[in-house]
């Protein structure tokens, strides 16, 4: 048991550490929009093999996007999961090439059993969004005499982090049913000025800070079976939307004046996903996901404070997202480390939720399970290079190496004396 409270000391920290550096885990411009790059919450297990996870089953992976997989693991086990990346982006537009490196802590996560192997709990911290850009555009504007030389600068940081506490409870030993509750908060922040190079026009700024504050859930569903050598598992998961709770003020800035709006920051979008996965003696995986977010469902309204007509801003879209990835372990009882080893890869495509982006995201996935000798935790790392969609002259490719420690131990193991 003192065991247990050191573990929940530390991680009591780390949630505080996570959340101020989950606000910064980001450099893509395409962030700018909405509210930020979206966060699927897969392990960094299964996004190696594409970010599959709904249909995924497995008792030495806490995946917090599939609620019903809490009931995989032993009921003497304490499971312990934590993550960190490095982002390597590079993204184009008419100015030229850019490169960005970024490196921060990616969930924290913890899973243990309450009651045998019948019901699980599982609570963490992770990113929900996440918003982080940096970019100055030199031009100029001829006119009579003389010419104006302007920069433009694009900054915006911040991003929603969600503390989530969920349960798994199996029934029939053949169904398991997941639920999981989220608290999301955090704010972030957009600014876009025009500052001149020469005396006479003054500078125009465009500010905006977002504030949300609320809860949502999600519901899980898994259906297994042993045929002999052979593991099926089907799963689903759904989502209703919530109100985000929260507003954006918006601020335009002159030498002559300052107009305001506040706007309605909206909701989180309805979603459901189906997965599906087969094993074969513990060996080979095969798993496929599909989901949908119906994002364009959700008002995004505003005015000015003085209670003028409402206006729709950042328009969005429903998002798709296809995902496909296989795992071998050549042996995971045998003698060779390198049989114990687990290789995986992957894929997936998707849609951004942004209306103004027409060109799907594409991602694939390669990486490494290393399991430690006389122990059940195993170090993963994951190598991920994706490419964005376009909007006019802007695209962006990205490497992404992430590593994580999935602690996997017996602590509920009564002694004998």
């Amino acid at each position: 048991m003192n065991k247990l409270y050191r573990f929940i000391g530390v991680g009591v920290m780390l949630v505080f550490a996570l959340c101020a550096q989950a606000q910064n885990n980001t450099s893509s411009p395409f962030s700018c929009l909405g509210l930020g790059d979206v966060n699927d919450n897969v392990p960094n297990t299964f996004r190696a093999m594409g970010g599959v996870g709904v249909g995924m089953r497995n008792h030495k992976v806490l995946c917090p996007s599939q609620p019903a997989a809490y009931t995989a693991m032993d009921s003497l086990t304490f499971m312990f999961d934590i993550a960190a990346s490095v982002l390597w982006t590079q993204y184009r537009d008419d100015a030229g090439m850019r490169n960005k490196v970024n490196g921060n802590l990616e969930y924290l996560a913890i899973q243990f059993p309450l009651y045998k192997r019948y019901v699980s709990f599982s609570a963490g911290v992770m990113p929900y969004t996440s918003v982080g850009y940096d970019l100055h555009l030199t031009d100029s504007v001829p006119s009579n005499d003389p010419s104006y030389h302007y920069t433009m600068n694009y900054i915006g940081n911040g991003g929603v982090s969600q503390i989530y506490a969920g349960v798994g409870v199996n029934l029939f030993d053949w169904v398991s049913l997941g639920f999981n509750f989220y608290y999301m908060f955090g704010e972030v922040t957009n600014s876009k000025s025009v500052v001149f190079a020469e005396t006479g026009p003054s500078a125009i700024i465009q500010a905006s800070s977002t504030t949300v504050s609320t809860v949502r859930f999600r519901e899980g569903l898994q259906v297994f079976h042993t045929f002999g050598d052979h593991d099926v598992t089907l799963g689903a998961i759904f989502e209703t939307s919530r109100p985000l709770n929260g507003t954006s003020i918006a601020a335009e800035s002159s030498q002559l004046d300052t107009v305001y709006k506040v706007y309605d920051v909206g909701q989180t979008p309805m979603m459901f996903g189906v997965g599906a996965s087969y094993c074969w003696r513990k060996r080979l995986t095969l798993a496929f996901d599909y989901s949908r977010s119906y994002w364009s469902q959700i008002n995004r309204c505003g005015s000015d404070v003085e209670g003028g007509t409402y206006e729709i801003i950042d328009p969005l879209k429903d998002r798709n997202k296809y995902a496909f990835g296989v795992e071998y372990c050549n042996d995971p009882m045998g003698r060779r480390y390198v049989d114990r080893m687990c290789w995986r890869v992957g894929a997936n495509v998707s849609d951004s939720y942004l209306a103004a982006m027409s060109a799907p995201d594409y991602m694939v996935s390669m990486g490494f399970g290393f399991p430690l000798r006389n122990s059940g935790t195993t170090l993963n790392l994951t190598v991920e290079y994706g490419h964005r969609g376009q909007i006019a002259s802007l695209s962006e490719d990205y490497i992404r190496v992430t590593f994580n420690a999935a602690v996997c131990e017996n602590w509920f193991m009564k002694r004998k004396l």
